[in-house]
């Protein structure tokens, strides 16, 4: 119990270093603050979810000590807990006769990318009714700072303060404020996959990942995850802070569903000529772009409904014997 306390420890503040170094204002900060959740996960999938948990109240307790009170619940609420229970949930498994590996069926890797999806939406959710609780006071709020922050980067830029007239901020300020909410649901949702995979890659270089690393490419949502999509695509229509919330929990979902997408061009593009070119064309194209994910997003879709990755297995047939 003492080497998994030390453990936390050391991962909360190595968590808190990377967290804090936003406020360097350094473009290599905003990278590293991304990468905040990273040494909670590897503590929680290298000893145990407890040293985990030590390591986001450490961090959490670091942030707060050195900056302010609020950083405490807001680090443990925004990226503590959620980089916790992820990690928790990754090293479940149950004991089977099936054959598994270990004889322990391990908790599917489809329910963890979904529970980082809605983790995000409920991370992201829980800042915005920070702004306000209804969509009036969110928009003005938001606005607020919005403005503002557009204001110090023209005084900070180069002859800013000498600028006449100045920038009329309004427009894009006004985009700002609807395409906010839905684009912060993508990027944690993104965050969190990434530093999920990130971590269990070290773990498992170090020997110490206790699962065998799943088969990304064959992984599947749970069965409430279409209609969970539907039903927050709708809400996402009502008016008021109740569409603002559904917009961002059907974002969340819809990056999920691109990464399933991913998958998918993953596992049928295996006997593909180019396979290398293609796979990196696409990334690229949605990396440059962004909308092209859309179009991923509903492969995933797509499979979900018509077995793709089943069909195209079925088609291509056993491997052929060795000569």
């Amino acid at each position: 119990m003492v080497q998994l306390i030390l453990i936390g420890i050391g991962a909360g503040v190595a968590t808190a270093l990377l967290f804090g170094s936003i406020a360097s204002g350094s473009l290599l900060s905003v990278a590293l603050f991304y990468l905040a959740p990273l040494p909670i996960l590897i503590a929680a999938l290298g000893w145990s979810h407890w040293a985990g948990l030590v390591a986001a109240v450490v961090a959490a307790t670091g942030l707060a000590v050195v900056f302010d009170a609020f950083f405490f619940m807001a680090f443990l609420l925004g990226i503590g807990l959620p980089a916790w229970w992820l990690g928790y949930l990754a090293l479940l498994a149950r004991p089977v006769t099936n054959g598994a590996p270990g004889g322990l069926e391990w908790y599917p890797v489809g329910h963890l990318v979904m529970w980082a999806a809605l983790v995000s939406a409920l991370v992201v959710t829980a800042a915005i009714l920070n702004f306000g609780t209804d969509e009036e006071s969110f928009r003005s709020s938001l606005r607020a700072g919005l403005e503002r922050t557009l204001r110090l980067q023209e005084r900070l830029s180069p002859g800013g303060a000498a600028q006449a007239p100045k920038t009329d901020w309004s427009r894009l300020i006004e985009f700002l404020a609807l395409a906010l909410p839905p684009a912060a649901a993508v990027l944690t949702t993104i965050t969190n996959v990434v530093n999920l995979w990130l971590a269990a890659k070290i773990v498992t270089v170090s020997g110490r990942l206790r699962r065998p690393l799943p088969n990304l490419a064959a992984m599947q949502f749970p069965n409430y995850a279409p209609a969970l999509l539907a039903a927050a695509v709708a809400v996402s229509f009502v008016s008021g802070l109740i569409g603002i919330i559904g917009g961002v929990l059907a974002a969340s979902l819809l990056m999920a569903y691109a990464i399933l997408g991913f998958a998918v061009l993953h596992a049928i593009t295996r006997a593909v000529g180019g396979r290398a070119l293609i796979l990196g064309g696409i990334y690229l194209a949605v990396i440059v772009f962004g909308w092209p994910v859309l179009a991923i997003a509903l492969l995933g879709l797509a499979d979900t409904a018509f077995g793709i990755r089943a069909r195209t297995a079925g088609k291509r047939g056993p491997p052929a014997a060795p000569n």
